[in-house]
């Protein structure tokens, strides 16, 4: 009986504690988060995003310490360029780097992404006119009409200048030149007698030796060289009708706001770090390679000549600012701007 009686409370405590353990691992089985898996697709081909993004990226996954993982996508591999926005706002891709522009963002502020004509001069405007001039504000507003995705933050690439097969020496010398641009940047430079030409951009190279384009106005010197455009075209226009290229990160709205706080802010921070290296990576890049690049002959045309162009883009301002009372303001903080860095002198403005 006495036996009996030990059995039955050892199998009891037993018993409990094996219940407890199950408990136990049920409750620690369930709080474990499940891993956050995106999809992000940037504009650049991977030659470039080895410096426009990944370093980036891949610093994102080793801190986030395997509670996210973004998987890097590039240009057109998921989905073409033209067609990102609303890929992210359906969920078929998770986020986006590119420009408004670009991806057709439906919000009447996207004409400003990318290179709109002499807004800028140097890669520091972006962010001095987007945390100290309230663009911050003004693209916030303008997403949070739009259903589906939160835009995220903005920064700055290279200028814009002209790589072509034939020297560019004069204004004269454009008319007629088949040219893969941005979208506002074409519509701009057609006045001038450009072809605006639209092309998956892993197609550029290919299309510049079957003659199919007679140059490119879609980067400074830095990418030329590094994606390999520098080898099928032999002139550098100093000029350039943008001194950066205006970017964004945008992410699918319900995909964000199921990211925890301190991944939010994680990426946030890789997006500052990408902002960084990209202001001296194409700054450094620009000078060194007008300098010591070895495939493309630098041309001007005179400064005298080139003030008629950026004359044409103050007209071209004021329409687009007659498309809606936020592009107006937009174009009115870009006068502003301007004017104080005139006025300052140099080096702000020369």
């Amino acid at each position: 009986m006495s036996t009996r009686r030990d059995f039955i409370k050892t199998a009891a405590i037993a018993g409990g504690a094996v219940g407890t353990a199950a408990l136990g691992s049920a409750h620690i089985y369930a709080a474990e988060p499940k891993k956050i898996v995106w999809r992000l697709q940037t504009y650049a081909g991977p030659a470039l995003a080895e410096h426009v993004i990944k370093p980036s990226i891949d610093r994102f996954n080793q801190v986030a310490q395997g509670q996210m993982e973004i998987q890097l996508y590039f240009a057109d591999q998921l989905v073409p360029t033209g067609e990102l926005f609303r890929a992210m706002q359906r969920g078929t891709i998770d986020a986006v780097q590119s420009d408004d522009d670009s991806i057709a963002a439906p919000v009447d502020i996207a004409v400003f992404g990318g290179y709109f004509p002499f807004a800028t001069r140097y890669s520091l405007d972006i962010p001095v006119l987007f945390n100290q001039y309230g663009l911050n504000e003004i693209w916030e507003e303008a997403y949070n009409e739009v259903k589906g995705v939160t835009w995220l933050g903005a920064g700055a690439w290279d200028p814009c200048n002209f790589a072509t097969v034939e020297p560019i020496k004069s204004l004269a010398d454009l008319k007629g030149k088949r040219i893969f641009t941005f979208p506002t940047a074409g519509k701009f430079l057609s006045r001038f007698g450009v072809v605006p030409v639209t092309l998956p951009w892993e197609d550029v190279e290919v299309a510049m030796q079957t003659g199919e384009l007679d140059g490119i106005a879609w980067s400074g010197i830095t990418e030329d060289y590094t994606v390999g455009w520098a080898n099928v075209t032999k002139y550098f226009l100093t000029n350039n009708i943008s001194g950066a290229w205006c970017g964004s990160y945008f992410a699918n709205s319900d995909k964000w706001n199921e990211v925890p706080p301190h991944l939010q802010s994680l990426f946030k921070l890789c997006m500052d770090s990408s902002n960084y290296y990209r202001q001296y990576w194409y700054w450094g890049g620009e000078a060194s390679l007008r300098v010591n690049g070895d495939k493309l002959k630098l041309t001007t045309i005179p400064d005298a000549e080139w003030a008629t162009v950026e004359n044409e883009a103050h007209k071209f301002w004021d329409e687009i600012a007659k498309t809606s009372p936020r592009c107006a303001k937009v174009v009115e903080i870009f006068k502003k701007y301007n004017a104080l860095m005139t006025k300052a002198g140099p080096p702000y403005r020369y």
